[in-house]
């Protein structure tokens, strides 16, 4: 006790924060203060005053529409369809090329457009396919994907990375001997 007391006393710079931490009174005396908070622009934005409330100035905010319009509905990730129509779409400006797509009549009724991942498909008319949502971001109207791997649709071939995204077994390592 009598140590703590006497390293005070000896100690300047012990004895100031002591000070400063049991009287609630004396002002703090240090170098750098808190920065100082500006708001970001430097006139104040004006309310609305009645008459524009009455009259009508203050709209919602729109809602917004879903990415995958015809899952949205339904609790489940995928929905079951059958391929109405198959065909390719030309990419918007900066692409070029031939998109995979297909028309398909989900099984609650609706008609999509969804692309066909990966090199090459095995799908026709009248082939069973899942569809998930996601859009393919240069083919305008195309909102959904199909999911390789699954039902009709068949995995890509010789594939070796992201397998699992287009529904590729692993290789079987080649024995030797």
């Amino acid at each position: 006790m009598m140590a703590t007391i006497f390293r005070s006393l000896l100690t300047p710079a012990l004895r100031r924060p002591l000070m400063a931490s049991s009287s609630s009174i004396v002002p703090r005396t240090t170098t750098t203060s808190s920065p100082i908070v500006r708001a970001f622009s430097s006139t104040p934005a004006q309310s609305a005053t009645l008459m524009q409330v009455l009259r009508g100035c203050r709209k919602p905010q729109r809602a917004r529409h879903a990415v995958s319009p015809a899952l949205s509905g339904i609790l489940a990730p995928a929905l079951k369809g059958v391929c109405v129509k198959v065909g390719v779409v030309r990419p918007k400006k900066p692409n070029s090329g031939e998109r995979k797509t297909a028309r398909v009549r989900l099984s609650n009724g609706k008609v999509i457009t969804a692309y066909i991942p990966g090199e090459g498909h095995n799908i026709q008319q009248h082939s069973v396919v899942l569809v998930r949502g996601g859009r393919a971001q240069d083919c305008p109207g195309v909102r959904y994907h199909l999911v390789r791997g699954a039902l009709d649709l068949g995995g890509v071939g010789s594939r070796m990375t992201s397998r699992s995204k287009y529904g590729t077994k692993k290789p079987k390592k080649a024995s030797v001997g």
